[in-house]
């Protein structure tokens, strides 16, 4: 399958919450739904995924980078500089002249 999904799932605590996400080898988006801005911030940092929305669904614009972990990624991001990085390979040259 491949388009929007939305799961509603049962969680006994915050630890539970973050795990079921977690616990699974895809990673594109998570969206979170609380009034805690504090609290919205501590769980989106454990959370692995390419995208976490906050009360809200969407996927940024051109400036954030897109993409997800696990299966749901490629080892890169589209969209915002950060698309560059997986056409380049960086490399550096020292020269002493004179």
């Amino acid at each position: 399958m491949f388009g929007p999904v939305v799961c509603f799932i049962e969680y006994d605590d915050i630890d539970d919450a973050v795990r079921i996400p977690n616990d699974t080898c895809y990673g594109l988006a998570v969206s979170l739904w609380t009034d805690d801005v504090n609290h919205a911030h501590r769980v989106a940092a454990r959370i692995r995924a390419g995208t976490v929305t906050v009360n809200c669904f969407g996927e940024g614009d051109l400036t954030t980078p897109f993409g997800g972990f696990g299966q749901s990624g490629f080892g890169g991001r589209d969209k915002s500089i950060y698309a560059h990085d997986q056409y380049c390979e960086l490399k550096t040259t020292w020269l002493k002249l004179g």
